[in-house]
């Protein structure tokens, strides 16, 4: 089950929208979405979170470039809306590299036929995820925060609290650091 919301900074505090995700394909489309919402290019914050996965928090300040946090890369890579977030430079690779392997080419099993070589191989992890990461587009990514991690740190929310945050109401502690938890909850 996902969540998402906009917190839009203004003169009076914070307001908050839910909105739907259904249209948006691409960074640049949630960034659009959160400058609609923005009132004289103040602080747009995007929150989108998938039930005690992963949760990510995209701050758009006017025409600037977004910043974006993302509790758990491999979490959220396996998700539509997470990968929006997951964005090549996010993840540190090279936007026009086409050196990135197509995974139906790949042989991830390590056998020939693709059967596994024993029972330990069987029963390996079914999501093809272990303690590295999961594959997503190609390229592992790794499991654990990535992205700005004083993406709120003027807002009271610093480096160390991010990363103490559980992905099961993460979002209405940062709201309520920002005094915008009675508002989130009203879109909630």
């Amino acid at each position: 089950m996902y969540f998402a919301a906009l917190l839009a900074r203004t003169e009076d505090g914070w307001e908050a929208s839910d909105t739907e995700l259904d249209d948006v394909e691409t960074l640049s489309d949630l960034s659009d979405l959160a400058r609609e919402a923005s009132v004289d290019d103040d602080t747009v914050l995007v929150y989108i979170e998938q039930e005690d996965a992963w949760f990510g928090v995209v701050r758009v300040d006017g025409e600037e470039d977004p910043r974006i946090y993302v509790s758990d890369a491999a979490a959220a890579a396996r998700s539509s809306y997470g990968e929006i977030l997951l964005t090549d430079e996010l993840l540190g690779r090279d936007p026009g590299d086409d050196n990135v392997a197509d995974l139906d080419s790949l042989d991830l099993d390590g056998t020939e036929d693709g059967e596994p070589e024993n029972e330990t191989d069987a029963d390996a992890d079914a999501d093809g995820e272990d303690d590295v990461g999961i594959i997503a587009k190609g390229e592992i990514v790794p499991p654990g925060p990535i992205g700005d991690r004083e993406v709120l740190a003027d807002f009271g929310v610093n480096e160390k609290e991010l990363l103490a945050l559980d992905s099961t109401d993460a979002l209405g502690e940062i709201a309520e650091v920002l005094g915008a938890a009675e508002v989130l909850e009203t879109v909630r």
